[in-house]
């Protein structure tokens, strides 16, 4: 006898084990040729199982000046700043360089935690 356990979601789920489901569904045809994401749509379509809302950007908070901004955003910011460096070193202000690398780096890891 086989124990039916607590089902794991869609999303964790691998190909294999997507397709495998599918296939014992009515109304599912094609499975073999589906992606990820075509296989979760159709099993959701075939159970009846409505949408999760979809995954917002996620948004990272700067310190000083209390703003929400997406990893975009913060690589602008870095460009920006790189200039900012490139001009300071031109003009031999060592002690502002250092500074706006600090910053850059500090905003690179924000985009990797954020990413």
């Amino acid at each position: 006898m086989r124990m039916e356990k607590k089902e794991k979601p869609l999303e964790k789920m691998t190909v294999k084990e997507l397709k495998e489901m599918a296939l014992g569904l009515p109304g599912v045809h094609g499975v073999h040729a589906m992606k990820k994401k075509e296989l979760i749509a159709a099993i959701r379509a075939a159970k009846g199982i409505t949408e999760l809302e979809p995954k917002k950007e996620k948004m990272v908070t700067a310190k000083k000046e209390k703003v929400v901004l997406t990893v975009a955003q913060l690589k602008q910011k870095v460009k920006e700043l790189r200039t900012k460096k490139e001009e300071a070193l031109q003009q031999r202000h060592w002690k502002m360089a250092e500074i706006l690398r600090r910053r850059i780096s500090r905003l690179k890891k924000k985009t990797r935690s954020a990413a």
